[in-house]
């Protein structure tokens, strides 16, 4: 029976590593998955902020050619 407390000693050493092992691992794929999804958020927003940029340059020239259809409809009515 002394002759098996060395190997169970061994055996639970081997266990307690590779659990360490495990858990690096899994903190690892935690921030991996983290960082991805943090990229992805990043990458949403800026997509986002691209669309708004549009929306309101597209607002601006529609404002523009409104403000310019007004001005010549005013123009042609002070001629009459």
């Amino acid at each position: 029976m002394t002759s098996r407390i060395p190997a169970a000693l061994a055996t639970l050493m081997l266990v307690a590593t590779l659990g360490g092992c495990q858990a690096k691992y899994e903190d690892a794929a935690r921030v991996t998955a983290a960082t991805q999804n943090a990229e992805s958020a990043a990458t949403r927003a800026e997509a986002s902020a691209r669309r708004d940029e549009q929306a309101a340059s597209r607002a601006e020239a529609a404002a523009q050619r409104a403000e310019a259809v007004a001005e010549k409809t005013e123009s042609r009515g002070s001629r009459r």
